[in-house]
């Protein structure tokens, strides 16, 4: 039977909470994981560095709680998806019949772009339903800047306080309708100048080479750099197979970074967590290579049509 507020509940239970001191982290994640630890269900700890001293502060290493690095963890979206349905699948397997995670989601307050987060957020609702999972997300309001707080609630089903108190939020969307009615979209300094390159209805092939002129003002590693290449024939293809023409390949560089975009004529894809997770339907696949090959992903419609926008960067001098 499962335990506290999502007691008599199927599937994920989804909450967040709002802190503005480290005094009010605590008063909202202590309780979360102790409850689940006195209740014996497995209990994860999943914070980058600073909130993570916070909780080891008050629980030790013989606690019951599971430490799990925030930071390598959640580096991208669709490999945290992954991550975290093996683990969850691990622990059902071993009888648990919930499971409590918390964890700090990455967003521009901490210099990482939303968007692709914002869309994680919302996909959870679906891809952990599966799953007996409690998951608690707190936000600093100190960091988390005001629109990012009211996605939060667009994706989160209930709300906690640092009191204690608990609520339906009364702004939230099934991930359909959320991630269908637009997400917020992030800017890249980069695309304020002049494209380096820009072709216009490439083939895979020669968007591949043309990419390349990118390669000696970025200078990324060979990795990073290799795997914006295969995005970007991957997103070239999808345009061409499952978009309308016609295509635009534009890319900008600097030292440490890289950004390609493909624009298409097309809606793109059906699917709203296209890229998130595998997917057997048109290009899904090639999405879901994109998350797992760049270190930010962008999906967006305008007047121009359907844009997958690619980012590689040097994850130390980014």
């Amino acid at each position: 039977m499962r335990s506290g507020p999502a007691l008599g509940h199927s599937g994920l239970f989804h909450e967040a909470a709002f802190y503005g001191s480290d005094d009010e982290f605590l008063a909202v994640v202590v309780p979360f994981l102790r409850d689940g630890v006195a209740a014996g269900e497995p209990t994860v700890s999943l914070f980058g560095p600073h909130n993570q001293r916070l909780v080891r502060s008050v629980f030790g290493p013989d606690s019951g709680v599971e430490f799990i690095d925030g930071g390598r963890h959640y580096l991208r979206p669709a490999s945290a998806i992954r991550r975290h349905r093996d683990m969850l699948a691990r622990y059902v397997d071993a009888g648990a019949v919930q499971i409590r995670i918390a964890g700090d989601v990455p967003h521009p307050g901490v210099g990482v772009p939303w968007e692709w987060w914002a869309r994680y957020e919302s996909a959870v609702n679906e891809v952990y339903d599966e799953f007996p999972m409690y998951g608690l997300c707190p936000y600093d309001t100190r960091t988390a800047p005001r629109e990012i707080l009211d996605d939060v609630q667009r994706t989160h089903t209930h709300m906690v306080g640092a009191d204690g108190h608990r609520r339906p939020s009364g702004m939230y969307q099934p991930p359909r309708q959320f991630l269908t009615s637009g997400v917020t979209s992030w800017t890249e300094p980069l695309q304020s100048a002049a494209p380096a390159i820009e072709l216009l209805d490439p083939s895979p092939a020669r968007a591949r080479d043309a990419v390349g002129a990118l390669r000696a003002v970025a200078a990324l590693s060979e990795e990073e750099f290799e795997g914006l290449v295969v995005a970007v024939s991957e997103a070239v293809t999808n345009a061409i197979r499952h978009g309308l023409a016609p295509v635009h390949l534009r890319g900008w560089a600097r030292g440490g970074r890289a950004v390609v975009t493909v624009t298409d004529a097309g809606p793109g894809p059906a699917n709203p967590v296209a890229g998130l997770m595998p997917d057997r339907e048109p290009g899904g696949l090639g999405l879901w290579l994109m998350h797992q090959l760049c270190a930010y992903v962008s999906l967006q419609r305008g007047p121009e049509g359907f844009t997958v926008r690619l980012v590689a960067e040097d994850p130390d001098g980014a």
